[in-house]
């Protein structure tokens, strides 16, 4: 009998080479639902602003399994016991962290369902790989459910200094060409240890993650913030949100069996069972594009324009605010797109919105990044740091943005 040999290794151009540890993680990757991340792109929209942000949610769910390799290795080296078991459990938590995201990864969750997280459909996913595996996840789903007793080990799955974040920051930065969130996530995680059950960085690591909070702000602004990419993406989210009103009036809209599954069905956490998971696991980015790419010659004045604009990159025009958008603003640019085009307040109401983004690039109060020091004494990143910018990074900032048409429809 032929066996297949499961020790592969996988060629990565952030860390260069990175081995698959054993046969269960290898089968998990071979698995028809982890193999659909390769057709999900980990930053939605954003390739419309940066060219090169194609890169999916494979690549960074591997990557992640690769810091988590790194940071047992350095945690066992400083002495902090972790079983096979453990170590196990923690590379499969963090490998499927992301399983459960939808096409263009966030836009679904706004739109498709009602309101279920892709956290919740990842541990759906979990359950029932765990049945398919024979109990083999138990472990892992504990920890990624933050419910272990081991508490540093849900921190390296989930926290301000996971090991999620660890890959995200410096892939998303390559991938874009924005070199200001290339933050040395080697050199982080070589700083590690546990204080009583808790995740703390060394002394000598301090400067590192100064340069990690910074590198989150201004990913955050000058990313995954950035206004263009939001506005592309609330366009996908009304592209679907009115699909899915055509269909339930009736209408036949060209769309993959999957697609047309969730624009049929209203699909809320208690009616998703393992039928709306499976036909979940066929939905990725290829669906929605060539679902757009068909309704841009659609008769519905609104589903045909939205489309045309994503697929034209003919998008809207957006203001940033620091203070909330005035009703009568938004009410003249609402009134003026029901008069040239003679459409009603409803329909103009999708192209014309306003909205918040806000971000905090360090939550003090929600679970601190501590800083050990060589006499013993722990003490939270904005009291370690010398940089007065710290404070400031850990107050949310808001900005308020209207998005309507440019001049021709």
């Amino acid at each position: 009998m032929h066996t297949k040999n499961k020790l592969k290794i996988l060629n990565d151009p952030i860390y260069g080479f990175i081995t698959i540890p054993n046969s269960l993680i290898f089968d998990l990757i071979e698995h028809k639902y982890f193999q659909r991340l390769r057709r999900i792109t980990q930053m939605g929209m954003s390739y419309l602003v940066y060219p090169g942000a194609h890169h999916t949610r494979f690549q960074h769910a591997i990557g992640c399994m690769h810091l988590m390799q790194k940071a047992i290795q350095v945690l066992r080296f400083k002495g902090v016991e972790i079983s096979t078991e453990e170590e196990n459990a923690l590379l499969i938590a963090i490998l499927l962290h992301d399983i459960g995201h939808g096409p263009f990864s966030h836009a679904m969750e706004h739109s498709i369902v009602n309101n279920v997280s892709h956290e919740e459909i990842s541990l759906l996913f979990m359950e029932t790989l765990n049945k398919e595996f024979n109990g083999s996840l138990t472990l892992a789903i504990n920890i990624f459910k933050g419910e272990y007793h081991r508490k540093f080990m849900c921190q390296l799955i989930s926290s301000q200094i996971d090991m999620d974040r660890a890959d995200y920051l410096k892939r998303d930065s390559f991938y874009t060409g924005v070199a200001e969130g290339n933050i040395n996530s080697e050199r982080l995680i070589t700083m590690l240890n546990v204080v009583d059950d808790a995740l703390v960085v060394e002394g000598k690591g301090i400067y590192s993650i100064e340069k990690f909070l910074v590198a989150r702000r201004l990913m955050y602004w000058q990313v995954y913030l950035h206004k263009t990419s939001l506005s592309a993406e609330q366009l996908l989210i009304r592209v679907l949100k009115r699909a899915k009103e055509l269909t339930f009036k009736g209408e036949k809209l060209d769309a993959s069996r999957p697609l047309q599954y969730f624009l049929e069905n209203e699909i809320s956490l208690n009616n998703f069972n393992k039928e709306t998971l499976d036909t979940f696991a066929m939905l990725d980015d290829y669906d929605i594009v060539s679902a757009m790419k068909a309704w841009q010659f659609h008769d519905d004045f609104v589903l045909k324009n939205l489309c045309q604009m994503i697929i034209n990159r003919d998008l809207l025009k957006v203001k940033l605010k620091k203070k909330k958008i005035k009703p009568e603003i938004l009410k003249q640019h609402i009134q003026k797109l029901m008069d040239t085009h003679n459409i009603t307040e409803a329909e103009a109401a999708y192209f014309v919105f306003t909205g918040e983004i806000s971000n905090q690039a360090y939550q003090q109060k929600k679970q601190k990044i501590n800083i050990l020091y060589k006499n013993g004494k722990i003490e939270d990143i904005v009291k370690a740091s010398d940089q007065l910018s710290l404070k400031a990074l850990s107050k949310p900032v808001t900005k308020y943005y209207i998005c309507y048409p440019k001049q021709k429809l």
